[in-house]
């Protein structure tokens, strides 16, 4: 795994509060993370029921416009 490079906002006894992550590993963290999110809605949603084009269209007129 590869290292990430942080820095910490230490409180007056040098307790470490916070941390700081440069913008671009932030953007590659909160990537993985999305991307774990969705694989795992899409692995729980396999075995959901499917719908036609037809039906699906008929559903969504069915549905409450806002």
């Amino acid at each position: 795994m590869t290292a990430i490079p942080r820095k910490y906002i230490t409180d007056a006894r040098s307790r470490k509060q916070a941390v700081i992550v440069d913008l671009e590993t932030f953007n590659r963290m909160e990537s993985i993370i999305e991307n774990n999110g969705l694989a795992k809605f899409m692995e729980e949603a396999e075995s959901d029921e499917t719908l036609s084009v037809n039906e699906a269209k008929k559903h969504y007129r069915s549905l409450k416009k806002v």
